[in-house]
């Protein structure tokens, strides 16, 4: 499997030669295509050519354009990404309702759970026995809302009563905005590769969102983000490259120890596999190694 994520920083001209990535400026640098799972290009005066996005989508490697100011602002999704593409939307048209909500309401308790462990590790057990509890409350669905009031609950505790996750200029924000991003698209990818369609999630269902599903399996991921901005793991000066190498941390997936990025396409499968077979005991559990905590 691929592991290498590159981010193209300086003006350049990348292309393609004998199965590698070329990177030419002052000097020229090769990376092998099979290497590489994720390519974010970053500066705006960087010319690829043709050929080079034809062998990226050929090699399923994720690649994502920043805008002027660095952040991510959309990336390169191929029109498909399986050999049985039609079939795979057909499964996905005809998932129910009923599997969907329960599929979700099992991705949202990992991810509360994951919270709860996270607040604990911080020694606030008032909040992480409250966060614990909203976990016990899930339904089908998540109906009464427990997801929310556990987010308000975990990030007042994370960052303070008066933190606001609306406040796009705050660092806090562009640090959780950032490595939110990574792992969207790194998901995104996953849903790519296996042929269905991003735009239609299980729960999120925003029209003008081309990315529904992705957000929907990304959930249970977005604590492991959490942890490095509330523990202050990430300097302003360098924080696009801490909070990248996330996807390269080891965590517990399915009770064996991998890095997050393999983590996040086993997880992804198994979500569809639960969906397909309308059996939401199929979810594998993502979570923190007890050293982490």
């Amino acid at each position: 499997m691929s592991f290498r994520i590159v981010k193209i920083n300086n003006r350049c001209k990348l292309e393609t030669q004998l199965n590698y990535l070329v990177c030419r400026n002052d000097k020229e640098t090769r990376i092998l295509l099979d290497d590489i799972s994720v390519l974010i290009i970053e500066n705006q005066q960087v010319c690829i050519t043709t050929a080079l996005i034809s062998e990226l989508i050929n090699h399923k490697i994720k690649v994502i354009f920043c805008d002027s100011k660095h952040n991510p602002q959309s990336e390169l999704v191929p029109q498909h990404g399986a050999h049985n593409t039609f079939e795979r939307i057909k499964m996905q048209l005809g998932w129910s309702e009923e599997i969907k909500r329960l599929v979700w309401a099992n991705v949202i308790k990992q991810k509360i759970h994951n919270q709860g462990l996270l607040v604990q590790s911080l020694e606030d057990t008032k909040t992480s026995q409250m966060i614990f509890e909203y976990e016990s409350q899930l339904v089908s669905g998540d109906e009464t809302n427990r997801e929310g009031l556990a987010a308000k609950a975990y990030f007042a505790s994370l960052f303070g009563l008066n933190f606001d996750r609306r406040k796009d200029n705050v660092d806090t924000n562009v640090y959780l905005n950032y490595g939110y991003s990574m792992l969207l698209s790194t998901v995104n990818r996953e849903i790519s590769i296996a042929g269905y369609l991003n735009q239609i999630g299980i729960h999120h269902i925003g029209p003008d969102n081309p990315f529904n599903f992705g957000c929907d399996i990304m959930e249970p991921f977005r604590p492991f983000v959490d942890r490095a901005i509330a523990k202050g793991l990430i300097t302003k000066n360098d924080f696009k490259k801490q909070l990248i190498d996330i996807l390269n941390m080891e965590i517990l997936c399915d009770d064996k120890v991998t890095i997050l990025s393999n983590a996040i396409h086993s997880f992804a499968f198994s979500v569809f596999n639960a969906l397909n077979s309308n059996d939401p005991t199929l979810l594998i559990k993502v979570t923190f190694l007890n050293e982490q905590l």
